[in-house]
């Protein structure tokens, strides 16, 4: 099968959607599927075979972000001359435009990735006051979708409960082979750093933007320095446009010691961070899937999440993490209670086995079934334009 992987973000930006687009292609790529990347251009990108660079309107904005040209006519151009059994599109605006059009034109099915509850992120382009017109959108752009994926079970029922008339199929990021084992002797360096003497290390792995909730996990954790005092250390991994509005926070809480913010590191390395550390916390609200969960289970390190679409298809109380509801109390406590108790081991063991479900030599072949429904779908689409019944049943074709 020849595929077209269509994005408005991916590496060297460094985000779910990138993460989720590269393994999968990877993945089909190991299958025998020939996969060709869409994707805009980036300062700092590294040439890749197979991968189309489209222009940039601007780059690196809000911590690395391109505002892509989907109507580079390159685009068109590439896709013509590749002869592409299926586009598997991303976002379902800019890139996404373009993927309909051309699959209109061409007769190409066409599948296409929710990844994001797109509502949460409108306060970046200060369009906050459209969150009520998103059902709406979303039914316009998924019309000429042949299939929709949701990356979870919780969002397939999300997407069904908007009366979509694509049908819509579960297909979770997958986790590459490496992730599963994480480097010891790096990563028990890497937590000797940064402990400096204190008892525990928590890690967190986020792109540091308003969405991601940081502000809750830093209220949370000043909880525990005045109840336990400064026996930890917080890893906060990733960049982010509201790193200077944490960094602030963390000092008016008095948690300057306790905080470190690591900044981006390779994909690569998260694994070890996350192997290095006790606990992996997650506050985000706004996820679709928590790729960084599988990450940390991946690499053995149990969860403790807020409660919400993205962590409760992944997170199962007592068997690689907890979730609880948005309380700073609650949370706090139950991190409390997961050191108290000594569950660690326990939860590390329920970790491993929950990530494994997701290796991405599985998930590749579950998206190349996907695009087999897709295509025949669009073959009987096809098939219904070209004939029809007249009044007395006889078929007519035309």
């Amino acid at each position: 099968m020849k595929i077209a992987m269509m994005t408005n973000n991916y590496k060297p930006f460094v985000a779910g959607v990138p993460v989720s687009v590269e393994r999968l292609t990877q993945g089909l790529r190991e299958q025998g599927h020939q996969v060709v990347v869409f994707a805009p251009s980036y300062d700092g990108q590294q040439e890749e075979r197979d991968v189309v660079r489209y222009r940039s309107f601007l780059r690196g904005v809000a911590g690395g972000v391109s505002i892509p040209n989907s109507l580079d006519p390159e685009i068109e151009r590439k896709f013509r001359e590749g002869d592409f059994d299926l586009i598997h599109v991303h976002h379902p605006m800019m890139i996404g435009d373009t993927a309909r059009y051309l699959s209109w034109k061409y007769h190409v099915p066409l599948v296409f990735t929710y990844h994001t509850r797109y509502e949460q992120y409108l306060h970046y382009v200060g369009l906050s006051a459209l969150k009520r017109a998103m059902p709406a959108y979303v039914r316009h752009c998924t019309r000429r979708c042949d299939m929709v994926i949701a990356p979870t079970p919780l969002m397939k029922e999300h997407l069904e409960g908007l009366r979509l008339s694509s049908q819509v199929a579960v297909l979770p990021t997958g986790l590459k082979g490496d992730s599963f084992h994480p480097e010891e002797e790096k990563s028990m360096s890497i937590r000797k750093a940064l402990l400096g003497g204190r008892k525990y290390l928590f890690c967190t792995v986020a792109r540091l933007a308003k969405e991601k909730n940081l502000e809750f996990l830093l209220r949370s954790l000043k909880l525990r320095k005045d109840a336990c005092g400064g026996d930890f250390k917080l890893a906060l991994v990733g960049e982010g446009p509201h790193r200077q509005a944490i960094e602030r926070l963390a000092g008016e809480l008095g948690l300057w010691e306790e905080v470190v913010f690591v900044g981006e590191v390779p994909n690569g390395e998260v694994k070890n961070y996350c192997h290095g550390a006790d606990l992996f916390l997650f506050p985000s609200l706004s996820e679709t899937q928590g790729i960084v969960l599988l990450e940390s289970m991946a690499a053995g390190t149990p969860v403790v999440a807020l409660r919400a679409t993205g962590t409760q298809d992944v997170v199962v109380n007592g068997r690689n993490g907890y979730m609880t509801e948005a309380s700073e109390i609650e949370f706090e406590r139950k991190i409390m209670d997961i050191l108290e108790k000594k569950e660690l081991d326990f939860l590390r063991q329920g970790a491993r086995q929950t990530a494994l479900l997701y290796g991405s030599e599985g998930i590749a072949r579950q998206a190349a079934l996907v695009y087999a429904r897709a295509i025949q779908l669009r073959r009987e689409k096809e098939s219904q334009r070209h004939n029809h019944r007249d009044r007395a049943g006889n078929v007519v074709y035309l």
